[in-house]
């Protein structure tokens, strides 16, 4: 199974820790799956969670983009609602001037965040309807600039920056086959509408001069270790996010216990499982037929992984067991 895999950080920040190290991690990260051959690594636009840093997304892809040489860096994505395209044409327009043939910007439409961070955001829920011109909007800002064009994105016209539309439902699915771009399915963390997503994008898919046929990237979620037992208590890490999300008691990433049912309740860990439905958990060998199966039941062009480990070299040996299962 050779295929293209590459990875989502969120800058988590970890219990005992701080959010500068957070970042300095995603850099450190970043560097070590260059040398292992990921193709490209996103960063997540989120606001108002306190172990996520990546909420200025276009300056952690440059921190990022600043410490690596080959690796495409990313947003996966920016929640384009949030923003004025001209804006995001600027900020990705610059990123690609400093960072040439390096930068990916993926384009969600949901807020990343609730409702009363979306106010401090002097954004409306209604914004959220424009998407679809948005990206329009945003797409013609990155084109070379035409002779009756009064606005110009400095830097941002010409640098005509790979688009990717992010979706969980099938709304991103049919604008991303309309529009001709690639489509990145959030299946690490909303499974549910994923073979159909992925059929109705295919079906629909129209080419454009970005692409000319579809291409599908999804996300899923892999702890890898020497032993399946050793894994699965990785595993509990983010397992645990969950269960205080659950709660509505946010929290940084914890370090990983023996007895993850001692921690939730039945309920939590039926939400939790069906939230990570799309996870692969164990050994190398594990891993590998794990990966096999989701790529002969998806026919996915790019895996998109993510990997809540506490402890970082632990989270770069698993990225070492995932980049040699795939080849």
């Amino acid at each position: 199974m050779m295929i293209p895999l590459s990875i989502l950080e969120l800058g988590r920040v970890r219990q005992g820790s701080d959010r500068r190290t957070a970042l300095d991690n995603a850099r450190t990260l970043a560097q070590h799956a260059e040398r292992l051959g990921f193709r490209r690594i996103w960063v997540a636009e989120h606001h108002n969670s306190p172990a996520v840093s990546t909420a200025a997304t276009s300056v952690v892809v440059s921190h990022i983009a600043a410490a690596t040489t080959t690796i495409r860096v990313g947003a996966g994505g920016v929640m384009l609602p949030n923003h004025a395209p001209y804006v995001i044409a600027e900020h990705f327009g610059t990123l690609e001037t400093l960072y040439p043939g390096r930068i990916d910007l993926g384009l969600g439409r949901a807020p990343g965040t609730d409702q009363a961070t979306l106010r401090a955001l002097r954004r409306d829920p209604g914004d959220a309807e424009h998407f679809s011109q948005d990206v329009l909007e945003l797409q013609s800002f990155l084109a070379p600039k035409s002779d009756t064009q009064r606005i110009e994105a400095v830097p941002g016209s010409g640098t005509n920056v790979p688009l990717w539309i992010l979706g969980s439902s099938l709304f991103g699915a049919q604008l991303a086959a309309a529009l001709g771009l690639p489509y990145a399915f959030g299946s690490q963390f909303s499974p549910q509408a994923l073979h159909q997503a992925l059929e109705v994008y295919r079906t629909h898919f129209q080419p454009s001069a970005q692409l000319q046929k579809p291409y599908a990237m999804i996300g899923v979620n892999v702890i890898a270790a020497e032993t399946d037992a050793e894994a699965r208590v990785l595993a509990t890490s983010q397992q645990m996010t969950f269960a205080d999300m659950f709660r509505g008691m946010p929290s940084l990433l914890k370090p990983p216990i023996d007895d993850i049912e001692s921690y939730r309740t039945p309920r939590e860990k039926a939400q939790t499982e069906q939230i990570l439905n799309c996870s692969i958990v164990g050994s190398a060998e594990t891993v590998r037929n794990g990966l096999n199966q989701l790529v002969s039941d998806t026919k996915a062009d790019e895996l998109l992984i993510v990997s809540d480990i506490f402890d970082l070299s632990k989270r770069v040996y698993s990225l070492e067991i995932t980049a040699q299962a795939a080849t």
